[in-house]
């Protein structure tokens, strides 16, 4: 690759975009087409709010800070000097987008909102279509065996 252009993952849709649009096609569906609330107890909610925002949160600034330690920028359309493999990188290869799903999840408890909650699978699919696919393809292209090993022996969600 002889450009820094070229030298990025072929992302163009920022990932936190494909979350807030389908929060907010799950607050549509819930309003003004069918209500699906969530049973559970308010308290309950509650709890299944404070717990999955914690976790997301917490998964979003370990990776941040795995970035900002290793002095790389997490846009996906940027180059990455090296892999992270520490951390939070240990359990997924994509800890940020795993945080932003247990937040749309904790944003669905908050709001007893079973749209958002059932569209979670959506973002995924939605965010590997327009971010993790050609992540994977920059990584490999660049990476090598080594990425390889890597993604043989990591999840790419969970």
């Amino acid at each position: 690759m002889s450009t820094t252009e070229q030298d990025a993952a072929a992302v163009r849709l920022p990932p936190p975009f494909v979350f807030v649009a389908v929060l907010s096609l799950g607050y549509v569906l819930h309003r003004w087409v069918w209500a699906i609330p969530i049973p559970l107890e308010a308290g309950t909610l509650r709890l299944a709010t404070l717990l999955t925002a914690v976790s997301g949160g917490g998964a979003l600034a370990a990776a941040m800070g795995l970035f900002q330690r290793s002095h790389q920028d997490p846009a996906p359309w940027k180059p990455t000097p090296e892999v992270l493999t520490s951390g939070v990188y240990r359990f997924t290869r994509n800890p940020m987008y795993v945080g932003m799903a247990v937040i749309q999840m904790a944003v669905a408890f908050h709001r007893g909102n079973g749209w958002m909650l059932l569209l979670v699978p959506m973002s995924l699919i939605l965010v590997y279509l327009t971010a993790v696919r050609h992540e994977e393809a920059y990584l490999e292209a660049k990476f090598g065996d080594s990425y390889l090993r890597y993604k043989s022996a990591v999840r790419r969600w969970l």
